[in-house]
């Protein structure tokens, strides 16, 4: 007589019923195969959650045209300063004084010493001007390293350490803040009468530091504060550990990009300060002592003064537009 069930889901042919007649048999009900294992939603968000800040930024600045071009400008501006000779086989100190203005630019004669024309005391403007990129790239990088360093130490021991200390650094820091940028390098530079490169760095750095020293001591507050800062505190770690470990590499952000984008105002004031005649001196090649002799007769020779120019402000252009990316992709407000 054929079994009657009550519940019609355990009957013969279901799930239930071919596990109890196998438990019946004394067999092991197999179990339905298990889906294939891999990454779950939750995985992917928590390994989107675990990417660094920098990774982020990389990531977003490969994806940046402006960074492309402007990574592109630096790169070319860095081999020219590195390797002049590569570019041009024309001594920028050589004068012909048959050349004086008579020869103006041939472009159809490319990379030769004719290509942008003469200046007034019959050298080549052209070998000048890849021979200026080494002047200013050094006075830009130079001063750059010196006040992210100067100034990013005393930004990090004021903001971290606080009180007495932070109040004698902030004083200091406001005083050197009042003196106008081009002004008290005029009456520094004003005090040595050989104006070399290592001594127009110095200038620029001796004033340059204080706005590195305020965005850094800002980060630096900000950052101290954080979860893993007290942490590491409650943990018994070190003062120093904790600011070489936590708080340097988390805090230094803003500073980049302050330093990225100040490296082209280096620039731009390490040529002013040429062109006024108080900073960079013959016999350095440099654009602001080019800028300077050529505005006397831009008139009738403007090409004598639109290459130099023109590299200066394609220089401070690239560093500026380094900078912007450089900003966009560290700073968590703009994604």
């Amino acid at each position: 007589m054929p079994e009657i069930y009550d519940n019609p889901q355990s009957g013969p042919g279901t799930r239930a019923g071919n596990a109890a007649v196998a438990a019946d048999r004394g067999a092991t009900p197999t179990s339905p195969k298990a889906p294939a294992a891999g990454p779950s939603p939750e995985d992917k968000v928590r390994e989107e959650k675990a990417r660094s800040l920098w990774g982020d930024a990389w990531r977003d600045l490969r994806r940046n045209p402006y960074f492309i071009i402007s990574s592109f400008l630096v790169v070319l501006l860095v081999f020219i300063a590195l390797f002049p000779g590569w570019f041009t086989s024309t001594d920028p100190r050589d004068a012909d004084l048959t050349n004086h203005f008579l020869k103006k630019p041939e472009l159809g004669s490319f990379f030769t010493a004719d290509w942008f024309g003469y200046d007034n005391q019959g050298r080549s403007i052209y070998a000048r001007v890849i021979y200026g990129t080494r002047a200013s790239i050094q006075v830009g990088v130079g001063v750059t390293v010196i006040v992210t360093v100067v100034g990013g130490l005393m930004g990090m021991l004021a903001g971290y350490f606080g009180g007495w200390l932070d109040a004698l650094l902030s004083r200091i820091t406001d005083v050197f803040f009042g003196i106008p940028f081009l002004l008290g390098a005029l009456v520094v530079l004003n005090a040595f009468t050989d104006r070399s490169v290592p001594v127009v760095i110095g200038a620029l750095a001796f004033l340059g530091w204080t706005q590195i020293a305020r965005v850094m001591r800002g980060s630096v507050i900000t950052t101290k504060q954080a979860d893993y800062v007290v942490a590491a505190k409650a943990l018994g770690a070190g003062t120093s550990r904790i600011l070489i470990k936590h708080i340097l590499p988390n805090a230094m952000a803003p500073v980049i990009v302050v330093a990225t984008i100040a490296l082209g105002g280096y620039i731009s004031a390490e040529a002013t300060l040429s062109y006024l005649g108080m900073g960079l001196a013959e016999p350095t090649v440099s654009w602001g002592i080019d800028i300077s002799s050529a505005s006397k007769v831009v008139r009738n020779n403007p090409h004598a003064l639109f290459f130099p120019a023109g590299m200066l402000t394609l220089t401070v252009f690239a560093f500026i537009m380094l900078g912007d990316a450089v900003r966009d992709a560290l700073d968590p407000k703009l994604r």
